[in-house]
């Protein structure tokens, strides 16, 4: 395994300060250091971010361009007029769809959606899509989770007689569409206290802004709406902070207890009878993203407005079958890409992964360049590409705006948007060779050697006495844990390796037990099987982890859960 930085976050905190603000906020000094070390400080802003109140869910009127695009929905559902809302094919713009198509339905709106195909259309608003929507009779389209990039489309849309609305989470360009409202807390010129909201969030919002044009109880219509919002926000790895925590709090607790037969039957095909954030991630989304991933995504959207458990039942059946074929088709291209890489006789040298496949899936590459930013841990973008036209997925690391990179090489793309973490392009393969020459030269200027040694972030030290089932339970107060507000990771050092034993089918995982002062603790370390060999039984380590209370016939062990060890 590539060697890791180890990162402790809690150094520049002044130990008596955090023993003083623990005991004004009776919180234990090891959560009060979580929270410190995630830039949540201050009594108020500790107190709102724990309570996941209400109180911190920003008025959605504060949105730019929210109070046209409220009138303008409104005026439309009045007037009876034809609506079309143009999504995504990922779960952000699945969940972004039915959020303002089942409100519009709830209103009696003639509203019908439109989500174009990853693999023939791509993403974003096309030409083609505009003309076919103008066909229908459409006179209100409306834009959720893009569209923020769609400057040409929106003046083709006016021209056929429809007003546009934009609701977006993207990066803007310098141009923003010169629609009847472009709703992105990203636009320069916001003055919305948050920027980090989904697709979801953004759609979630527009609707809690209709409900008080509707004389809504806007806090009901919150609740109705907040499981659909959940699970975008969650997929598609924002920031869970500031009212992203409350919006996934609160769906998480809307999905606990719903009865809705789509989300039920989803639930079920995943084997999630916990909802937390992680299975919202590792168990609900990839399955919704299946059905965009590999054919279309109305499949995924018919099952979040499905009211009948037979037909939810058979959704959710095909949305497994096609997430085990994604699975297929992601190995495929991941073996093929690893050994394109280690061939390379310049690979060491370059500080960006570019590669392209013919006939790779378009709808898995974007997961198949994550998991070669982990395992070569550089920036990576894939494309696929048939006929001379590519179709490309790229992932960063920390500190790389790949946005950044892409607007650079922009004269040498069709077609690119995205954000600093995550982006996509279009491009013509006469042009692959210099763009791939172009970025690496820009990547070479930005990323320092330093940036290309990955870091694990640990909270703190603590001792094994600490590890007791109370003090792991009283760590759920953090939830819910993902992008912004990491799982709280921990150290102990210099424990001794008492035994080594692979897990897996392919014994690619590790169970370890390790003593320290008299207590012995169970490790177990995912993905860490080629370790077996150089972690000698009697040797002492150093461990990072994070740690778990494992449920088992009823009983409760705890287990750390193994992010790093360093042999001493």
């Amino acid at each position: 395994m590539r060697e890791r930085r180890w990162i402790y976050r809690n150094r520049e905190h002044n130990r008596e300060e955090v023993m003083e603000m623990s005991r004004r906020l009776s919180l234990s000094p090891v959560i009060l250091t979580v929270l410190l070390n995630r830039g949540i400080s201050g009594d108020e802003q500790i107190k709102a971010f724990l309570s996941k109140s209400m109180q911190i869910v920003h008025n959605p009127m504060e949105l730019p361009d929210m109070d046209k695009a409220a009138e303008r929905i409104y005026e439309a559902v009045e007037n009876k007029e034809k609506i079309c809302i143009y999504g995504d094919y990922d779960v952000d713009g699945i969940t972004s769809t039915a959020i303002l198509y089942q409100y519009l339905m709830c209103h009696g709106a003639d509203v019908d959606y439109y989500i174009p195909g990853r693999i023939t259309e791509g993403y974003g608003v096309n030409i083609k899509a505009v003309n076919k929507i103008s066909k229908t009779g459409c006179r209100l389209l409306i834009t959720v989770d893009c569209g923020i990039t769609s400057v040409g489309e929106t003046e083709l849309a006016k021209a056929q007689g429809m007003d546009v609305i934009i609701t977006d989470h993207h990066t803007c360009k310098a141009k923003i569409p010169a629609a009847v409202a472009v709703v992105n807390p990203k636009r320069s010129d916001s003055a919305y206290p948050f920027h980090e909201l989904a697709g979801a969030g953004v759609a979630f919002k527009t609707v809690l802004a209709l409900s008080l044009k509707f004389g809504e109880n806007t806090k009901e219509v919150f609740y109705k709406y907040a499981a659909f919002a959940a699970i975008g926000t969650v997929a598609d790895v924002v920031s869970l902070t500031d009212e992203n925590r409350t919006i996934v709090d609160r769906g998480i607790l809307a999905l606990s207890k719903t009865e809705h037969a789509g989300l039920c039957a989803l639930m079920e095909a995943a084997g999630i009878k916990e909802i937390t954030a992680g299975g919202i991630a590792f168990g609900l989304a990839p399955r919704l993203n299946a059905a965009g991933r590999l054919d279309k995504a109305e499949a995924a959207v018919e099952l979040l407005l499905c009211s009948d458990k037979n037909r939810a039942g058979e959704i959710a059946s095909m949305l497994n079958t096609a997430n085990d074929r994604r699975r297929l088709f992601e190995q495929r291209i991941y073996e093929e890409a690893v050994e394109m890489c280690e061939s390379d006789p310049d690979f060491d040298s370059k500080r960006i992964i570019v590669l392209a496949g013919e006939g790779w899936h378009h709808g898995v590459i974007g997961i198949v360049a994550s998991r070669l930013l982990d395992r070569f841990y550089r920036p990576v973008i894939l494309i696929s590409y048939e006929d001379n036209k590519g179709k490309g997925s790229g992932r960063s690391i920390e500190g790389f705006n790949l946005f950044d990179g892409l607007t650079y090489c922009s004269e040498l793309l069709e077609k690119y948007g995205g954000h600093s973490m995550a982006a996509g392009i279009t491009i013509d393969m006469d042009n692959f060779e210099g763009f791939a020459d172009k970025i690496n030269k820009y990547a070479a200027e930005q990323i320092t050697d330093e940036m290309l040694i990955p870091s694990v972030k640990i909270d703190c030290k603590i001792s094994p006495a600490a590890l007791t089932a109370a003090n792991i339970k009283a760590l759920d107060i953090l939830e819910p844990s993902g992008a912004g507000n990491e799982t709280p990771v921990f150290c102990i050092s210099g424990v001794q390796i008492l035994s080594v034993m692979q897990m897996g089918e392919t014994k690619n995982h590790l169970r370890l037990q390790v003593s320290k002062n008299g207590s012995t603790m169970t490790c177990v370390a995912f993905k860490m099987g080629e370790l077996y060999e150089s972690l000698p039984v009697g040797a002492l380590a150093d461990i990072a982890f994070t740690p778990q209370i494992n449920v088992y016939n009823g009983r409760e062990n705890l287990q750390l859960r193994l992010c790093d060890i360093k042999i001493l």
